[in-house]
């Protein structure tokens, strides 16, 4: 998996302070998105030990809420055997951060994806320029949902996150 940057201490992917993973590769090719040059999968940086290191340095902070997977699309299918282990890892280390994750897939074509079984919260669905709203928390467009992962496995619906 390539990876693009971390940002660290982050306020707006998810709830509290957090640190930002930026993924390589999408193929969503939403229309104005603000993050293009993270569409090729060769983009970026190899994901490596140092990178993660770095994601465990910031982890271990008390002040810090969790880590939040973007992109780009961490979910994009040559990053998604990476993502699980990743995710599997933190939430091993580090049971009491949330775990964030936005994709421009829909729930229904991730919801059955290994890696949800770490996940506290994805928003899901493509960025849509037409409904886009700077008011929304979390989201970028109307269409676009912030869902209680395990919530909504546990009732095989939609929940959404409480904001």
């Amino acid at each position: 998996m390539q990876y693009h940057n971390i940002t660290k201490d982050d306020m707006l992917n998810g709830d509290g302070l957090r640190v930002v993973l930026w993924t390589a590769g999408c193929t969503h090719g939403c229309r104005e998105c603000h993050n293009p040059v993270t569409w090729d999968p060769d983009g970026g940086l190899p994901f490596e030990e140092e990178a993660k290191q770095e994601l465990f340095e910031q982890l271990e902070k008390d002040y810090i809420s969790g880590i939040t997977y973007s992109g780009g699309d961490p979910l994009f299918p040559a990053s998604r055997e990476c993502i699980t282990a990743l995710a599997k890892e933190i939430r091993a280390r580090f049971p009491d951060k949330t775990q964030w994750l936005y994709t421009g897939f829909e729930w229904e074509e991730v919801k059955n994806l290994p890696v949800m079984q770490y996940l506290d919260v994805i928003v899901d669905g493509k960025f849509e320029i037409d409904q886009k709203d700077t008011q929304l928390h979390w989201k970028g467009s109307a269409n676009q949902k912030v869902i209680d992962v395990q919530e909504s496995l546990k009732k095989q619906q939609i929940v959404l996150h409480d904001s």
